[in-house]
C-alpha cells in the first residue's frame, strides 16, 4: 500500500483495495469494545465535525464511552500544560496525572545519554507511567508531550486504550506539523532525505 502516493483516494467513495484482510477487519470492529469505540469516534466526527476542538472530542469521547478515571502521562518540560489539562478534566472524571521522571531513576544505570553529561540526570520512565496508571485502571490514558519513543514504549505497556493530546516539538513549539507547512523546514527536510 502506498495511499500518501494515491492522487484519487477512491477508498473514500467505497473502493476496496484491500479485499484480502476486509473479512479479518470486519471481525475486529464487530467485537464490543472495538464497535462501541468506532461508533462514538463516528458520531463525534459526524455531530462536531468543525465545531469541537480536540480538548472538547476528548471529553465528549470519555463520556459517551462512559469513562470515569483518566490518566494524564506527562512530559516534565509541559507541567504546566498537564496541570491545566488535569484542571479541565477533573470537573468531569478522576484524573490521575504522572511525570516522565516517576521512580527518578538516574540515567548512569542504563548508560542513557545525557543532555549534560557533567549533570547527574533522571531518565524518564515511561514504563513506570504505564504501571502506574494500570495499577490505578485508568479507562483512558492521554499523553501530553512525552518524548520519542517514550511515548511509543508508554504506549506499549498501557493496559488502558491511549490516546495524544499534546505531541512535544522543542523547535516548533509543539507543532511538528510545522515542518510540513513551513517551506524552510519543508526544504531542508526533502533537501535531507536527497542527499
Amino acid at each position: 500500500m502506498e495511499c500518501a502516493k494515491c492522487d484519487k483516494k477512491l477508498c473514500a467513495n467505497g473502493k476496496n483495495c484491500c479485499k484480502e484482510i476486509s473479512e479479518k477487519i470486519m471481525k475486529e470492529y464487530k467485537k464490543d469494545e472495538n464497535l462501541k469505540i468506532a461508533t462514538v469516534s463516528s458520531y463525534i466526527e459526524g455531530t462536531y465535525y468543525m465545531k469541537k476542538n480536540r480538548l472538547e472530542e476528548i471529553i465528549e469521547f470519555c463520556k459517551l464511552m462512559e469513562y470515569k478515571k483518566i490518566g494524564i502521562a506527562f512530559c516534565i518540560g509541559l507541567e504546566n500544560e498537564a496541570k491545566i489539562l488535569d484542571k479541565i478534566l477533573s470537573n468531569y472524571f478522576k484524573t490521575y496525572s504522572i511525570c516522565c521522571k516517576v521512580c527518578g531513576i538516574d540515567k548512569d544505570k542504563l548508560n542513557l545519554t545525557k543532555i549534560n553529561p557533567n549533570n547527574k540526570e533522571s531518565m524518564c520512565n515511561p514504563i513506570g507511567q504505564a504501571e502506574i496508571l494500570n495499577k490505578k485502571e485508568t479507562d483512558l490514558n492521554i499523553i501530553v508531550g512525552l518524548c520519542i519513543g517514550h511515548d511509543i514504549l508508554f504506549q506499549k505497556y498501557s493496559r488502558a486504550p491511549t490516546t495524544t493530546f499534546l505531541v512535544k516539538d522543542r523547535v516548533l513549539a509543539h507543532n511538528p506539523v510545522g515542518a510540513l507547512y513551513s517551506k524552510y523546514y519543508l526544504k531542508k527536510m526533502l533537501k535531507n532525505f536527497k542527499e
